[in-house]
């Protein structure tokens, strides 16, 4: 493969550059730009003086040697993910080096399959509760975007607070977005004035980080004082438990513990990156489906044969293969983690071209999971491209909504888990027509919907 040292790229603005482009539409100007310069594509923006480099890498190929092969080089240096760390603290989507491979030691027994599937029933406890409010809809009409919001964030603090989910709910639902937007606004800035400085936004952002790290300590703190004595099986108790072996254990002495303050900074990941992204895996599912009689029939067909009427458990996630398929096409045309970023440490040669030490790196999903190289007729939704034996010619990373490599997210099989079996409660329970046909979407922490994704509910016929 020839090596060209100039990577190719817009022109953009005399004295900005794409600036504007990325902030207006940072997925459609990464998806323009593949058609019009190829794999790999150097972006300039900002004015003098502040100009950032951006390479964004599109190629299953190059997301590979980005996130697996080549990882050690591509490292969470860059200025958002330092964001990131400062409001949501240095939990596992964060934290490098050794403090991510003790975090990782100490959280994977708490995410192997048997755990995992142990949390079904708060996973079905929840979406139960949900079809009954919709049996209530005005107009028979729901947005499924605030609502596989809500059940995603319930869901997951049940599994982490266990009974303290009514008093961390509130807070996460009225904090959250006011951190989220203040965390990304800093993140794409070229310039921030320091975090302790008394703006507008400075002083908003601390009050909410306040409440939120107060009722997440407070309940850490609890089940801390419980000791030997807590019942609980939700993550905080578990955690505390480990953090007590570590310390009783000569092996694992209490440096390999996580201590307070570590315990909240996975717990407030948890809550980031464990409800916002299956909520819109949900979300998109229902939408794609509700435009799509056809898909959704079969969906429906499945769910009502395999469970009869009875609500799902953790074995019939196997038994559901059409709607994994679906859910993989959703998170196909809308990865909750559209853009992902790295700084490498030295050069790097990738598809053929030369990336400098230092440059901030994209790879992006939304751009490769719709790559005509590997998607034919890319845009459509058909959850056949994820039926058995479909995906054995394509490249690993043609499809990579979870990352990859050692940094592949740990909550994988719980997303899915969550997500097929909620989508079997739905749709045995209602059928869906679409009000909203279009939603436009944004790149956030994770992918945003700009506007609702309605949907009219009719009961579902029953055999």
């Amino acid at each position: 493969m020839t090596t060209s040292t100039r990577v190719p790229g817009p022109a953009g603005l005399p004295l900005l550059g794409s600036m504007f482009d990325l902030k207006r539409d940072s997925l459609g100007t990464y998806l323009a730009a593949r058609r019009a310069h190829g794999d790999v594509v150097r972006f300039t923006a900002g004015p003098p003086g502040l100009r950032m480099e951006l390479y964004a890498v599109f190629s299953a190929e190059g997301a590979q040697q980005i996130l697996a092969t080549d990882s050690a080089n591509f490292r969470k240096d860059n200025a958002f993910y330092q964001e990131i760390r400062e409001s949501f603290g240095n939990g596992l989507l964060t934290s490098q080096d050794e403090d991510y491979l003790r975090q990782r030691r100490l959280m994977q027994p708490l995410f192997t399959r048997k755990r995992v599937d142990g949390y079904a029933a708060a996973v079905t406890d929840e979406t139960a509760g949900l079809l009954d409010r919709w049996s209530t809809a005005p107009d028979g009409t729901v947005d499924v975007v605030d609502e596989m919001t809500r059940l995603a964030l319930r869901a997951v603090a049940r599994i982490l607070f266990g009974t303290d989910v009514e008093a961390a709910v509130p807070v996460v639902e009225r904090c959250f977005p006011v951190i989220g937007e203040y965390t990304l606004r800093r993140g794409y800035s070229p310039v921030n004035p320091p975090r302790d400085w008394p703006t507008p936004g400075n002083r908003r952002a601390a009050a909410a980080m306040e409440e939120l790290y107060g009722v997440c300590d407070r309940i850490i703190e609890e089940r801390r004082a419980e000791g030997d004595a807590a019942k609980g099986d939700d993550l905080l108790t578990l955690l505390a438990r480990a953090e007590r072996s570590a310390e009783r254990s000569e092996e694992n002495s209490a440096e390999g513990a996580l201590d307070a303050s570590e315990i909240r900074d996975q717990v407030l990941i948890f809550l980031l990156a464990g409800h916002e992204t299956t909520a819109t895996s949900l979300a998109f599912a229902l939408h794609l489906l509700a435009r799509h009689p056809e898909q959704q029939s079969r969906a429906r067909a499945e769910a009502v044969r395999i469970l009869g009427g009875r609500t799902p458990e953790a074995y019939d996630l196997d038994a559901l293969p059409y709607l994994t398929q679906v859910l993989k096409e959703a998170m196909r045309l809308y990865p909750a983690a559209p853009v992902i970023g790295r700084r490498a440490v030295a050069d790097a040669v990738v598809d053929g071209h030369t990336i400098p030490a230092g440059a901030d790196v994209v790879v992006a999903p939304w751009v490769t999971q719709r790559h005509p190289r590997y998607w034919e007729d890319p845009d459509r939704f058909d959850p056949e491209r994820f039926a058995p034996g479909a995906e054995k010619d394509r490249p690993r990373y043609a499809w990579f909504p979870f990352g990859g490599g050692p940094r592949a997210c740990i909550g994988q099989h719980f997303s899915m888990l969550e997500s097929v079996l909620a989508l079997a409660m739905v749709l045995s329970a209602y059928e869906l027509e679409a009000v909203d046909h279009r939603v436009p979407v944004d790149a956030g922490i994770t992918l945003r919907p700009k506007g609702p994704a309605r949907c009219r509910l009719r009961p579902a016929a029953r055999d």
